[in-house]
């Protein structure tokens, strides 16, 4: 995985609430089973029409809004437990989602993935989306280290919790298989005393 370090970036917002698995990748799409090409097909049927054709008044589909931050509504990635989900959205540019409350199975499967959920207070979320609306070239700083987030226009911050291990292997670009070779040499130390 990438190394995740500081990223300052505009975003692309979408204010739904409830998006569920099915709507972030439909399950047509989970035939492959490596992670290249899911971002093709990120909210396909919200992106496209049925002649896939892109629809013009979908968020993705405007110039106007770019970058490696998705904010998103609340209860973000519900439903299924489809790992696709994370792949698509990581494969599409995304390196952060924030939302006000993210599904429990996502949020691990991002974290696993090299994704950054950032759950922030319904507020902050608010403040987010009425300052994108206003300037889609608003920037937002997710600072992983010191586990922050700051809409950089105003200077609005707030503090998000991330899991202690996850937050080390996003810092160094490990998956789980990484950081046990990371450590290899303590796990044969102690298997040794254990003999």
């Amino acid at each position: 995985m990438e190394k995740f370090n500081t990223i300052i970036s505009s975003c692309v917002p979408i204010n739904i609430q409830n998006i569920d698995t099915d709507q972030i990748i439909p399950a047509r799409f989970l035939k492959a089973t490596s992670r290249e090409g899911f971002g093709d097909n990120l909210f396909r049927d919200w992106r496209y029409d049925s002649n896939n054709q892109p629809k013009k008044d979908f968020i993705l589909n405007n110039p106007n809004y770019s970058g490696k931050i998705l904010v998103a509504g609340k209860n973000f990635g519900c439903g299924s437990s489809r790992e696709h989900a994370v792949w698509a959205i990581y494969d599409y540019g995304f390196r952060v989602v924030v939302s006000s409350f993210f599904a429990d199975i996502f949020k691990n499967n991002a974290l696993n993935c090299g994704l950054l959920p950032v759950q922030v207070s319904e507020n902050f979320l608010n403040q987010l989306f009425d300052a994108i609306e206003k300037d889609p070239q608003t920037k937002v700083k997710v600072d992983l280290e010191n586990q922050t987030i700051t809409l950089l226009s105003t200077g609005s911050e707030e503090s998000f919790e991330v899991n202690p291990y996850k937050k080390e292997c996003l810092l160094k670009g490990y998956d789980d298989i990484d950081y046990l070779m990371s450590i290899k040499d303590k796990i044969l130390e102690y298997e040794s005393k254990q003999n």
